[in-house]
C-alpha cells in the first residue's frame, strides 16, 4: 500500500514537473510561489551566505511594482483626457445648435455649464462708458459688461506678467469678480481670453467651480484653449 501511494505521488510530481517545464510561466508569473522558492533556497544555503540572486530579485520586484503603478497612472490620465475631450466637443456642439444670439448666450449658463461640470459660466464683454445691466434683459445672468481694461486687469490681478490666453486659479475669486453674489461660494476658476477681432475690445469667458481642485495652476490648458478659440469665432460671427 505504501509503495502504491509513493508511486501515485511520484506520478503527480512527474505530471507537475512536465507542466512546469512546458510552461515555466506557471511559476515565474506567480510572485508568492517565486518568493517561497527563493526563501527555501536561502534557508538551504544558511545565514553565512550572501544571496546576490535573491537581492537582485527583490530589486526587480520593486522595479516591476513601480512600473505597474506608472502604467496605471498613464492609463488613468489617458481616460481622463479622453473624457475631457468628449466634454469639450459636446459643449461646442450644444453652442452651435443655437439659432439666435440670445439662445447662444443663455446656453452658457445652462447646458454648456452642466456639460463642462462648472458651477458658473459667464461671458464678459468690454464696452466704454457707463453700462446699465438692466438693458441686458434675460442675458444679465450670463453676460457681464465691464469697462475697457477689465479683462487684462482681472486675468493678471494687477501683476506685471505676459499676456496669457488661459489662466487657472485656486481660491475665492478676487475683488470685482464677474460672478455676482454666488462668487463667494467659488474656490477655483478658469479665465479664457477671447480675441474679438481687429478694432474690437477683448472679451473673456470665466468658469467658476466650488471645487478648489477643479482648476489649478499646472493643469493642461490645450482643451480650454481649443474651446476658447472655437467660442470666439462663433461669437464674432454673431456680433458681425
Amino acid at each position: 500500500m505504501a509503495g502504491a501511494g509513493q508511486a501515485k505521488d511520484h506520478s503527480k510530481f512527474e505530471e507537475w514537473r512536465a507542466r512546469i517545464l512546458a510552461d515555466p510561466g506557471l511559476v515565474l508569473d506567480d510572485a508568492e510561489v517565486m518568493r517561497a522558492l527563493v526563501l527555501s533556497s536561502e534557508q538551504a544555503m544558511g545565514g553565512n551566505v550572501v544571496d546576490l540572486r535573491g537581492m537582485a530579485m527583490e530589486r526587480l520586484e520593486t522595479r516591476i511594482d513601480r512600473l505597474e503603478e506608472t502604467h496605471r497612472a498613464v492609463i488613468a490620465a489617458a481616460y481622463e483626457n479622453l473624457s475631457s475631450t468628449n466634454q469639450i466637443h459636446r459643449a461646442i456642439l450644444k453652442m452651435l445648435d443655437a439659432e439666435r444670439f440670445e439662445d447662444f448666450v443663455l446656453s452658457l449658463g445652462g447646458e454648456v455649464a452642466e456639460i463642462l461640470r462648472v458651477d458658473l459660466l459667464r461671458l464678459v464683454l468690454e464696452s466704454p462708458g457707463e453700462q446699465d445691466e438692466g438693458t441686458l434683459g434675460r442675458l444679465k445672468d450670463v453676460m457681464v459688461v465691464r469697462n475697457p481694461g477689465f479683462v487684462e486687469g482681472y486675468m493678471s490681478m494687477g501683476r506685471t506678467m505676459p499676456a496669457r490666453q488661459i489662466v487657472l486659479r485656486q481660491g475665492e475669486p478676487g475683488p470685482g469678480a464677474p460672478y455676482g453674489p454666488r462668487g463667494a461660494d467659488l474656490r477655483s476658476e478658469a479665465l479664457l481670453r477671447l480675441d474679438m477681432g481687429q478694432n474690437r475690445l477683448p472679451a473673456m469667458l470665466v468658469m467658476g467651480s466650488e471645487d478648489p481642485h477643479r482648476f489649478k495652476p499646472g493643469q493642461g490648458t490645450d482643451l480650454l484653449a481649443f474651446f476658447a478659440g472655437t467660442f470666439e469665432r462663433v461669437l464674432r460671427r454673431w456680433l458681425s
